[in-house]
């Protein structure tokens, strides 16, 4: 599938930017699939205004490809959307590992009729630029593709500005979602993007859960060859917009308006040290982001949309101290929370 191929409205949505929360995983207690949970989860995030969902990605443990949990949980996910809105949604699926194995989840997720992939490069630690390229190449073959720049901290590889043009250069990448957790590394991919001349195919979400509000208000002017491009992130593909979805949907409406009117009033700048400092507990950066997956869940426990906080990984918990962070976080920044949305629609969710 070529992303000319994809239905209008859903391109023009991706093209527009919009919150994509990456989904987590509902387990129960005892670690297994709580898929009441997981179709609650599914249903918060499109009444919050999501304008996708991202699946079988980092915030949903790429565990669950070791335990059968991959396909059923695209297809809950692709399903429950689908049932429950008519509007149009970006629909995006994981693919890691191997060549092989990134596009057999490839053509799943086509099957399943998602969007696109979401391709992670963890798996091809110490190839070569020219095999990463093939790899990406043979999988952009299959689905468009949304390139993936993963901090270091959780997996990642360097990438260079070299490899960000050439990727950028695929015709069948649609998108990029830039989550170094660093300036100069997400700067290399505006470089590559402007290199390739990709600047009107290649939309650019922002993954920096640690500089959120800045990447969406801060446009990337770079100077390449004789051109100078103005790049902007339209909208944010994240594991920190997994939870309190509604006010990150309020947040990224207050920017955009901000972005049109063509000034930034000093109180949307103040956003982004507020949100930093909600993901700082939430992703557990105390413990180099130990804790950064059941940070999201035990919020979303809270709320009563997920059962457990439980990981695949039965090692997989809470930091010190990160409940604590996360009363204060509570305390500090109502007005960020989506707590009496949440409350007001739970029972609905859970039918």
């Amino acid at each position: 599938m070529h992303w000319n191929e994809l239905p209008q409205p859903v391109l023009s949505l991706l093209r527009q930017g919009t919150v994509i929360p990456a989904h987590p995983l509902a387990l129960d207690a005892e670690r297994k699939f709580d898929k009441e949970s997981q179709r609650a989860l599914a249903r918060y995030y499109v009444d919050a205004g999501s304008g996708g969902l991202a699946v079988g990605v980092h915030s949903t443990q790429f565990a669950i490809r070791e335990v059968g949990l991959y396909t059923p949980v695209l297809e809950l996910a692709i399903q429950t959307a689908k049932e429950w809105t008519d509007r149009p949604l970006v629909m995006i699926a994981g693919a890691v590992g191997k060549t092989a194995q990134a596009v057999e989840e490839a053509k799943t997720a086509r099957s399943l009729g998602y969007h696109a992939v979401l391709l992670s490069l963890a798996a091809l630690k110490g190839a070569s630029e020219d095999e990463l390229i093939a790899h990406c190449t043979a999988v952009a073959k299959e689905m468009p593709l949304i390139g993936f720049y993963l901090q270091t901290a959780v997996g990642g590889i360097p990438l260079s500005r070299g490899f960000w043009s050439r990727f950028a250069s695929i015709d069948n990448v649609v998108a990029i979602k830039v989550a170094p957790f660093n300036r100069y590394r997400t700067l290399d991919v505006a470089f590559g993007i402007a290199n390739a001349q990709a600047e009107d195919r290649i939309t650019l979400y922002t993954g920096n859960d640690d500089h959120i509000v800045a990447d969406l208000v801060t446009p990337m002017v770079v100077r390449t060859g004789n051109r100078e491009v103005s790049l902007r992130f339209h909208g944010g593909l994240l594991g920190h917009w997994s939870v309190w979805t509604h006010g990150a949907v309020k947040l990224l409406d207050k920017i955009k308006l901000s972005v049109s009117a063509g000034a930034i009033p000093p109180e949307v700048l103040a956003l982004d040290s507020f949100v930093t400092d909600c993901n700082s507990v939430v992703f557990d950066v105390e413990h180099d982001f130990a804790g950064c997956i059941p940070g999201c869940h035990e919020i979303l426990r809270r709320q009563g949309l997920m059962k457990s906080i439980e990981c695949l990984d039965p090692h997989e918990k809470l930091s010190p101290g990160q409940s604590e962070g996360l009363d204060r976080l509570y305390a500090t920044y109502p007005e960020l929370h989506d707590d009496a949305f949440v409350a007001a629609n739970l029972a609905r969710w859970r039918s």
